[in-house]
């Protein structure tokens, strides 16, 4: 496998959870704890470089926020990693974004990671002033703001789409997973990637979690319309994802070898490094 940029990776270990009212599990097999872990993983994947953020997915705050010193140790012990701090849209976690958003000056931040699957909407007047002190603060260091996709409630691209067109003109957008599933993919790949994109709005995304169909779907849209191929990003998700599936997946799809520099290397160069 030839080496590329993982444009989103987690690092930390979190405490098992009881998900949907089952006993605590920890499915998050592949997680690593450590620095040396997560270098250790990406040579024996071959992976270049790669952004690195917090793992979450634990309804509990603090375990996403302080896990932002570990990510930040990463990218400042090897230049091969850049990181993203976890922030919350959430007013109840005010304090604890005004500590996160102090780091955002220092070196090897590339990224603020939020997300709404911990709580909060994007249309919601009690997250207002958080989200705009997010995308105003990444505006203000040239960083990205990632955001994670998924299909239906706070996180479809219906709800996150207002976020872009609130933000995007002057702040840099990471949609994480191509919109998030069947209906994510057919929204933004019918239309609205490409919308956005010539309208000038500044919005990325990866292939991570994508259903089969969607990477050749959106390497067809790409080369009919001519535009978006420096918009798209390999990223692994790992631990939540695998590097190995994601990688077969993406490379598939991609004929061009062109177009897979700006995928796998490129693009990642543009906005991460």
């Amino acid at each position: 496998m030839p080496a590329v940029h993982d444009a989103h990776r987690h690092i930390g270990v979190l405490p098992a959870f009881p998900y949907y009212g089952g006993t605590p599990i920890s499915p998050d097999t592949s997680a690593v704890a450590t620095v040396a872990e997560l270098m250790a993983k990406m040579d024996q994947e071959g992976t270049e470089r790669t952004l690195v953020l917090p793992n979450y997915g634990v309804p509990v705050p603090d375990h996403a926020f302080e896990l932002n010193e570990l990510a930040l140790e990463a990218a400042q012990q090897d230049d091969r990693v850049s990181c993203g701090l976890w922030v919350s849209p959430k007013a109840a976690d005010a304090a604890r974004n005004e500590v996160a958003l102090d780091l955002a000056r220092e070196h090897g931040v590339r990224a603020l990671k939020t997300s709404f699957l911990l709580g909060g909407h994007p249309t919601d007047p009690d997250c207002a002033e958080q989200l705009d002190r997010i995308f105003t603060t990444a505006a203000s260091h040239d960083l990205v703001v990632h955001v994670h996709t998924s299909p239906g409630a706070a996180s479809d691209i219906d709800q996150i789409g207002h976020l872009v067109e609130k933000y995007g003109d002057t702040t840099k957008i990471h949609l994480v997973h191509l919109g998030g599933g069947m209906s994510g993919h057919m929204k933004l790949i019918g239309g609205r990637l490409f919308d956005w994109i010539a309208s000038g709005k500044r919005v990325y995304t990866d292939t991570s979690w994508t259903i089969g169909f969607a990477p050749r779907w959106l390497v067809t849209e790409i080369e009919k319309r001519g535009i978006g191929h420096d918009r798209i990003l390999f990223a692994s998700d790992c631990p939540w994802g695998d590097h190995e599936g994601e990688y077969a997946r993406l490379s598939a799809a991609v004929d061009d070898p062109e177009l897979a520099e700006h995928f796998f290397r490129r693009n990642f160069e543009e906005l991460y490094a």
